[in-house]
């Protein structure tokens, strides 16, 4: 009986806990509302930098390989971060511990292998190499 009860203290607290942090950002939302200024002008909705009026398109365009490259530069760096806390834990996890990080990092290799064999990590293209020869 005395576990069951204590089951039912820490739900009721969890969700006291999500209530009074949705009832806090609705407070605050509805405070901003209120005191948040409603100004309109001709100027309010043009783009303004260090008060210099834009005079090109400032959209910037990226080539996809740079977007490619910070995706397996993220992949890598969280995998990383698990090889850390594993290293941290070396005494607790054993041979097994230390046999799985082998794999795991063996896993890493191979991907990072697979990337440099299919060139996604070149920068430069294919066409482009072809044309500055």
């Amino acid at each position: 009986m005395l576990i069951n009860t204590e089951t039912i203290i820490e739900c009721a607290s969890f969700f006291i806990f999500i209530i009074f942090s949705l009832g806090l950002c609705c407070f605050m939302l509805f405070l901003s509302w209120i005191l948040g200024g409603r100004s309109s002008s001709r100027y309010k909705n043009t783009p303004f930098e260090s008060g210099i009026v834009s005079s090109s398109n400032t959209h910037l365009y990226f080539s996809v390989k740079f977007y490619l490259i910070a995706i397996f530069f993220v992949i890598f760096d969280v995998e990383a971060l698990y090889l850390y806390a594993w290293s941290i834990s070396i005494k607790e996890s054993g041979w097994i511990g230390f046999s799985e990080a082998c794999i795991f990092a063996t896993s890493l290799l191979l991907g990072l292998f697979y990337l440099i064999r299919i060139k996604a990590l070149n920068w430069v293209s294919q066409n482009s190499q072809h044309n500055n020869i």
